[in-house]
């Protein structure tokens, strides 16, 4: 066979696998970077391999865009809490802010904390905690959340564990003060009746992602504070108390510029991070007094904000997408998706 019709055979199989193998994946999103952001108004392609920024496989990765990267590239993700990325909340307690800086709360162990608050949202986390003796303050962890809208109360927990055992399910749900099951398996889901509420079980057990619709979504790993965790903080754990807790991180999808909370101030348009400095090892962020609050699903605290009436629509200056169907990230540096 001559040297011209190999090549010719070779090109024409390239191109059929090239065909078949675009035709193995879904049409790509594409994620607008918003003008605040570094890529500003820039339109990022998902990767073919992860083309959607959601997926119904629990072990899948979605698409990511992190807009405050120089080279605004989209990349793959697995969708469970990144400690590391801004909404975070892990550790004892660890918090990153919209600004994208570390800083901690520690709260009072028994204590309840708004740590979001807009006008028709609002998150709570209760604290559990532990103080060695000779101590001044507790080591605390946040064990459960309580999400408020205006027609829902729903709330997660960490069941209480003396020796952690991943084979075992630590999720406990409640909506609207019921119990509430949602059985173990990889995308077990529950919704609300109405839909602006659901929650869905990332795998067989200890993980779950919820969403308020329009408001936020939620990625929540339950873990243990581990015996390494133990000797490196000398934490001094209890023998029959290994401290479950979650792990957590918010995906804001709007907010007022007013937005209050533990966290949530921390995304003000002109919020000034003053702990973390350069040379403070662990920046501790005050505010227990105006955010304690009596009950995960209270909204009652000195500084919260959620409203049972006020609709943001009506003149408080939220962030919005009216011309596109999109939704923001955790924080500035993240994309909204554009489904046009």
């Amino acid at each position: 066979m001559a040297f011209g019709t190999i090549a010719g055979v070779t090109a024409i199989l390239m191109a059929a696998a090239a065909m078949v193998s675009a035709a193995d994946y879904p049409k790509a999103e594409t994620v607008w970077c918003a003008v605040a952001s570094r890529c500003s108004d820039a339109y990022v392609k998902c990767p073919a391999e992860c083309a959607s920024t959601t997926t119904p496989n629990a072990k899948g990765k979605v698409c990511h865009v992190n807009c405050d990267h120089p080279q605004c590239k989209s990349e793959c993700k697995k969708r469970k809490p990144n400690c590391d990325a801004p909404g975070s909340a892990c550790y004892d307690p660890r918090f990153v802010g919209g600004d994208g800086r570390v800083f901690y709360f520690h709260g009072k162990s028994g204590e309840v904390f708004s740590l979001v608050s807009d006008p028709s949202f609002q998150i709570n986390g209760r604290f559990i905690g532990h103080r060695p003796v000779g101590r001044p303050r507790d080591f605390t962890w946040i064990q459960s959340l309580g999400l408020i809208s205006k027609t829902h109360r729903f709330t997660l927990e960490a069941t209480r564990a003396a020796v952690w055992d991943g084979e075992v399910d630590h999720l406990k749900f409640a909506y609207n003060g019921q119990d509430l099951s949602i059985s173990e398996g990889s995308l077990s889901a529950w919704q609300s009746p109405d839909g602006d509420v659901r929650a869905e079980r990332v795998s067989s057990r200890n993980s779950v992602i919820v969403t308020i619709k329009d408001k936020v979504e939620i990625l929540v790993n339950v873990v243990p504070v581990t015996k390494e965790d133990d000797r490196i903080h000398k934490y001094r754990v209890p023998e029959n108390d290994c401290f479950a807790h979650l792990e957590v991180q918010f995906r804001f999808f709007k907010l007022s510029p007013r937005v209050e909370g533990v966290l949530g101030r921390t995304y003000q348009p002109d919020f000034e991070n003053n702990v973390a400095r350069p040379g403070v090892a662990m920046p501790v962020m005050g505010g227990e007094d105006k955010y304690r609050t009596s009950d995960l699903v209270s909204a009652e605290c000195g500084a919260c904000i959620f409203s049972e009436t006020e609709d943001l629509k009506q003149g408080n200056g939220a962030v919005d997408f009216p011309t596109l169907d999109c939704t923001r990230g955790a924080a500035a540096g993240y994309g909204i998706v554009c489904r046009k």
